[in-house]
């Protein structure tokens, strides 16, 4: 693996094939593929994946039981994004990276810590694959509870996925939580959260998916001194800190991130507010 790695330049795409294509909903699929580099990612980190004669999109990788398979799980919404979804078993793919910082452990090994994860969408890539790393004998033992917001019960996947990658020695509570109340809890997922830190104590949240959401999570974690992190989506157009395009103040989310802590992020007047487009103009959020 090390040879791998040193054999492999990160910055230049490596042609990859996809192999198998999972339905999550009827908007959301994932794309597996085999790359050892790859599927060995840290918990939050990203790759760069070019779609041949469409564009480059960052896209967190998802986990896999299968070694060295890997994943991108994509909602189609844009014209790039819907260019991926459409993609069949047997097309190529271009992948750079990994990119990006992780997840930390540090204040969680060997103490059998609480951990609130919390996301929506998409953002559920990086949290499942954090849930896999848990796994790790000097990190499980840990009380996990996870919630997942979603619109409607459509919308709501890797549920099961979820159930499945935790470890024996680990306890998870799984909170599916739609707005309009069709499966799970009724309401924003930041509604529940903010119900749990009434009742409960956490050492650790950890956090992606729709900045809005992120940002009510910080807030309220700052707010009861958890250490939280939130892995931030930004418009980037290289993944190498040249472009700009992903700054979050004087950060880049990809060269400084996509991982930042509470304390950090409480000291960001954009994170929350406004983001760029891809002209670079700063709108509100």
């Amino acid at each position: 693996m090390k040879w791998l790695e040193e054999q492999r330049d990160p910055n230049h795409p490596h042609i990859c094939t996809i192999e198998r294509i999972v339905d999550e909903t009827p908007t959301v699929r994932t794309l597996y593929f085999r790359d050892e580099i790859l599927a060995n990612v840290k918990p939050g980190q990203f790759a760069m994946v070019w779609i041949p004669g469409v564009n480059e999109l960052p896209m967190s990788v998802m986990t896999s039981q299968d070694f060295p398979e890997a994943g991108f799980t994509v909602r189609k919404r844009g014209e790039s994004s819907t260019a991926l979804y459409n993609l069949n078993v047997g097309d190529k793919i271009g992948v750079r990276g990994p990119y990006g910082n992780s997840f930390a452990t540090e204040n969680i090994r060997g103490k059998n810590a609480r951990i609130v994860l919390i996301g929506g969408g998409t953002g559920l890539v990086p949290l499942m694959r954090y849930l896999d790393f848990l796994v790790n004998p000097v990190i499980n033992g840990c009380t996990v509870t996870l919630l997942m917001g979603s619109k409607t019960k459509d919308e709501v996947f890797f549920e099961e996925k979820a159930k499945e990658l935790i470890a024996e020695q680990t306890k998870l509570t799984v909170i599916p939580v739609t707005e309009d109340g069709s499966y799970g809890e009724k309401g924003y997922v930041t509604d529940v959260l903010e119900t749990l830190l009434e009742k409960n104590s956490y050492d650790a949240i950890y956090t992606c998916g729709p900045e809005l959401m992120m940002y009510k999570t910080v807030q309220m974690a700052n707010k009861k001194g958890i250490f939280v992190q939130a892995s931030l989506e930004r418009m980037m157009k290289c993944g190498v800190g040249i472009c700009g395009s992903c700054c979050v103040n004087d950060d880049l989310a990809c060269r400084d991130g996509t991982i930042f802590d509470g304390e950090n992020l409480s000291q960001k007047s954009e994170f929350g507010h406004s983001h760029r487009t891809k002209s670079g103009i700063l709108e509100e959020i």
